[in-house]
């Protein structure tokens, strides 16, 4: 099992479009993302963005969380701190760690990120092919959440619930860093 977060968004993504029977081209067309990014993400030699991870979810058909799974994990029911995957997004700095165990088959993904001063993310790929669900519940801190053309303004505390069918924002605008818990719901089910 690939240890480096890099080697594991790599098996990763591959494992899922060799599962879905998908070509490095058709999931190209599928998520917008180019045949070479594809291949270079595969083979572990570049560190993708979130934008570029959520446009290949999206292709894929699974929440952005399932990308950090283990590949063929065999599922454990608890997840220890100490094994939980964090990751650092090189465009924003922003760092997310998959809390919920790897693999296990349940419909919610819970997510935690530190998002710092001043960054922006901007997952533009709007309706999925399944349902997904999402809470957003701000530990620390204050971030913005735009989902469309609607902006809400969350501050430590407040839990904004969506459904992922439009283009969403998260922005912190101000000098201090954010923390926030990331709930997702996969309506069919699966990861």
């Amino acid at each position: 099992m690939p240890t480096d977060v890099n080697a594991r968004i790599a098996a990763r993504v591959s494992e899922l479009r060799a599962t879905r029977g998908l070509t490095l081209d058709a999931l190209a067309g599928a998520s917008g993302v180019s045949r070479s990014m594809i291949s270079l993400i595969e083979r572990g030699e570049t560190s993708p963005t979130a934008v570029v991870l959520e446009k290949l979810a999206t292709g894929l058909g699974v929440a952005l969380a399932a990308l950090f799974d283990a590949p063929a994990a065999m599922p454990d029911p608890v997840s220890r701190r100490a094994d939980q995957i964090t990751w650092r997004d090189p465009a924003s700095g922003y760092v997310r760690r998959n809390v919920s165990p790897a693999g296990y088959p349940s419909p919610i993904q819970i997510v935690e990120v530190s998002f710092p001063p001043g960054a922006r993310v901007a997952y533009e790929t709007g309706a999925r092919p399944s349902a997904l669900h999402q809470q957003v519940w701000v530990l620390e801190g204050s971030i913005a959440v735009t989902l469309g053309d609607e902006r809400f303004d969350l501050t430590a505390g407040d839990c904004f619930a969506m459904m992922l069918d439009r283009p969403i924002t998260y922005h912190n605008a101000t000098s201090e860093p954010a923390r926030y818990a990331v709930v997702i719901v996969n309506a069919a089910g699966g990861r």
